[in-house]
């Protein structure tokens, strides 16, 4: 993998787990600092999921 698209893998990955850790936000009812890290965590391995469902169906 050149460069690129190591780049391209990690704002992929990262978009992903913004958006699934802002959504785990959400859904919690109280923050603190265990609930972020066992949403950060459960958020960066969605994300990785995410991206590997989405290389499967398109190919790439």
């Amino acid at each position: 993998m050149n460069r690129r698209a190591t780049l391209r893998a990690a704002v992929e990955v990262l978009a992903w787990w913004a958006a699934l850790g802002a959504l785990w936000l959400v859904y919690i009812s109280t923050v603190d600092t265990l609930e972020l890290a066992v949403g950060g965590g459960s958020a960066l391995l969605a994300a990785l999921a995410a991206r590997g469902a989405r290389r499967a169906v398109s190919g790439r």
